[in-house]
């Protein structure tokens, strides 16, 4: 049994979900967004709250059942506060600065990098040394962040490089004479 595709997805006042067949869509104060659950599951909209239920005993809709239920819980959460990476920028000369939608970054290579945020995310950077990418998808906003780390990833040795907020970069340590 699932413990997490068990309990309902409650929604907040100003949300309203509607469903058709397989595909549920869910409005709110950020935005619109819309999940296709699999066969597999079964969708319903009852007192303010999203139920999932397998349709069978399989283990693939076991799998599904869980996994739906937290896909529509993201949905619900994004179109309510929204969700937000936050990355840190650390070494000497490392900065980020917004030009209208694209984020330039000096990262110690021969050239700048130019970043053109995708639709749907609002990429921002506060500080030199900060860049924050907002969203109502979670996985856009995942992938917007990995995609700005991989140009500078943490190194182990001084721990140059983009991290995420509160990441965690184990150090190595250096040659001994």
């Amino acid at each position: 049994m699932s413990r997490i595709g068990k309990k309902p997805v409650a929604m907040p006042s100003g949300v309203s979900a509607e469903v058709s067949g397989q595909i549920i869509e869910v409005k709110g104060p950020k935005g619109t967004r819309s999940f296709r659950a699999t066969d597999d599951v079964s969708l319903a909209v009852e007192d303010n709250a999203i139920t999932v239920t397998p349709r069978g005993k399989s283990k693939r809709a076991r799998q599904q059942w869980g996994m739906s239920r937290t896909m529509i819980e993201n949905l619900v959460t994004g179109v309510t506060t929204g969700f937000k990476k936050e990355l840190e920028i650390q070494g000497v000369g490392y900065r980020a600065a917004m030009n209208g939608n694209t984020l330039k970054l000096n990262l110690g290579l021969s050239h700048d990098v130019d970043y053109v945020a995708p639709e749907g995310v609002t990429v921002t950077a506060p500080k030199q040394t900060e860049i924050v990418v907002e969203g109502i998808d979670e996985q856009l906003v995942g992938q917007v962040a990995a995609n700005i780390r991989a140009w500078r990833k943490p190194e182990p040795y001084k721990g140059k490089g983009i991290r995420y907020k509160g990441e965690f970069i184990f150090r190595k340590e250096g040659k001994k004479k």
